[in-house]
């Protein structure tokens, strides 16, 4: 069986910057990958959307360059993004070979000088901008708000994973500046901090740039260590009325954190079960009963803990009553035979496919620098391709049977209904009226 490495030299700064070097001289381009220990699992109740935040403010200008931050990196021929999660920050660029150093600049400056230019205007600006962010993806948007629900459901207040990653927009309304100066020195410094440089760069030279541009940035403080538990102790239904045409089903159980025990299995399961056209659910709620327009499944693994998640939309006429029956019959059935060795077959290659497929760049979401930054924050170990694998390949019939019986419990689960405004009788029975915003 192929073994899945990537080559890669790691060494870190004196003021613990971890520095992951990968040559791949196939092209004249070089990707920066910058990932922060840092999400929204960080924050605290009625203090969210700090580091969501600050996916817009590393972009509005540092004490040297004081402007926007796309401008320069793309007249050099660069692309660049970045992303938050309820775990950790990223942000990169891959630029043409002799734009390196332009790129290590430009990062180096936004994590050692970004509070002299964050000025008061700058900061109700970019809080402005994500309220209307918010109001466009989460508040206006529909089932828009689903999500809200459910992890509200899923952890209690006290967990970081309560509330999602943009924030409650009363919270975001409340910040000021001197909270958001301090949540910045608390977690973008070098000490929390992974830079993956892969592409048409020398090793050597690659260390030493690094060096140059950022080994003179001061380590911050060590983060506190974020923990959180949570446990579903019954069944719980909630129904919420929103601007929709059509009732969509979602149910969710809490699930085992990123790789850990079953998390892989977990994986797999969604796959078999709706994600596909030869999927057990899309086979039988949409293709054959017609009882539903889509359905889809999601392991979302996360740091602390995770869950798991069905979606059904019911096809016009239809029942969510009649989805939720044919899915817990398709748990029950998991449970009790465990999936065939054709459906192992099939989800373990599309599981080999995606690796197989974030190899094929060097930068951008998913990219072999990417990967390289994700095993290190989290595994501490960017080489950890092949035992990521592993994990699938072990996977049996047997253990996604013995995951499917341990975690989907039909007693203790979230099951929320998402209904036209004005028919909650069209949710399962005894669903609660659920408020969220």
């Amino acid at each position: 069986m192929e073994t899945l490495s990537l080559p890669y030299t790691k060494r870190t700064l004196a003021n613990g910057l971890d520095v992951i070097v990968h040559e791949d001289r196939h092209v004249p381009i070089v990707a920066v990958n910058l990932w922060y220990h840092v999400g929204s699992k960080d924050e605290q109740p009625g203090r969210t959307g700090f580091a969501h935040l600050f996916e817009h403010l590393m972009f509005e200008g540092s004490q040297h360059h004081d402007s926007g931050y796309f401008p320069p990196l793309q007249a050099a021929g660069g692309q660049v993004n970045g992303s938050t999660s309820t775990d950790r920050t990223n942000y990169w660029e891959v630029v043409p070979t002799n734009a390196l150093d332009l790129a290590l600049w430009m990062e180096s400056d936004r994590m050692g000088y970004l509070l002299p230019a964050l000025t008061q205007s700058r900061f109700e600006n970019q809080r402005d901008v994500v309220l209307n962010e918010r109001r466009q993806n989460y508040e206006n948007r529909p089932y828009g708000l689903a999500l809200v629900a459910l992890t509200a459901a899923l952890f209690p207040k006290d967990h970081p994973y309560h509330w999602l990653t943009i924030g409650s927009a009363e919270d975001i309304q409340a910040m000021r500046l001197e909270d958001v100066q301090e949540f910045f020195r608390t977690y973008y410094h070098p000490a929390n901090a992974s830079l993956a440089l892969a592409g048409d760069v020398d090793t050597e030279r690659a260390f030493d740039l690094a060096e140059q541009y950022f080994g003179d940035l001061k380590p911050g403080p060590s983060p506190s260590l974020v923990r959180g538990t949570a446990a579903l102790h019954h069944d719980v239904r909630l129904v919420l009325e929103d601007r929709v045409e059509m009732p969509r089903l979602y149910m969710a159980w809490l699930s085992p954190a990123m790789f850990a025990e079953h998390d892989a299995e977990l994986d797999l399961l969604a796959d078999l079960l709706a994600n596909g056209k030869t999927s057990r659910l899309y086979r039988t709620l949409v293709y054959e009963q017609r009882l539903a327009l889509d359905v889809g499944a999601h392991q979302g693994s996360r740091e602390l803990g995770s869950f798991f998640l069905l979606v059904a939309t019911a096809a016009p006429g239809r029942s969510l009553t009649d989805i939720a029956a044919i899915i817990d019959i398709a748990l029950q059935q998991v449970q009790d035979a465990g999936p065939s060795a054709s459906e192992m077959e099939r989800a373990r290659a599309q599981i080999e496919a995606h690796f197989m497929y974030r190899l094929q760049t060097v930068g951008g979401f998913g990219g072999k620098s990417d990967q390289l930054n994700s095993y290190n924050v989290l595994r501490g170990d960017p080489g950890y391709f092949s035992a990521d694998l592993a994990r699938y390949r072990d996977a049996t019939a047997d253990t996604v049977r013995e995951a499917t019986r341990r975690f989907f419990p039909f007693d203790r689960r979230v099951t929320l209904c998402v209904v036209p405004r004005g028919q909650r009788a069209l949710a399962l029975p005894g669903s609660e009226p659920v408020v969220v915003s």
